[in-house]
């Protein structure tokens, strides 16, 4: 099989502040900007990666979802505990530099890991892991 990613979601609560960090501090591209009924759905992505997109939804926004695991969804984005992604970059510091200039919250900095991979982490401010790792 010849398989890729192509599309991966992550919950957002406020989407003007979900484009700001994803565009403006991270540097991706907008590729689509979709309302509908009082909702945003924002594709984002690395400008030299057209294939490979992340889209910024509106959290439980799925029906068939009770409002029971629309409030645990919530709590857990407010703790930080419901979604992650990880990203990779050659110039790790460089990167940590660009993110805490711009104001993403912190959880760690470079670090190199007992697994063998030298990495960092913030929060996105929907509450949501970006882990970005030092590809060598």
């Amino acid at each position: 099989m010849d398989l890729t990613i192509h599309t991966t979601f992550l919950p957002h609560d406020d989407p003007d502040a979900s484009v700001a960090f994803y565009r403006d501090t991270l540097g991706f591209v907008v590729r689509d900007d979709v309302g509908y009924g009082g909702m945003r759905w924002i594709t984002v992505g690395p400008a030299d990666q057209p294939g490979t997109s992340i889209v910024l939804e509106p959290p439980a926004a799925d029906p068939g979802i009770t409002d029971d695991e629309r409030r645990t969804i919530v709590e857990m984005m407010a703790k930080g505990t419901y979604a992650r992604v990880i990203l990779a970059t050659t110039d790790l510091d460089g990167a940590f530099a660009r993110l805490q200039a711009g104001g993403a919250e912190v959880v760690q900095e470079p670090t190199e890991q007992a697994y063998g991979v030298r990495d960092c982490a913030f929060r996105d401010p929907a509450g949501n892991l970006v882990r970005i790792n030092e590809r060598r």
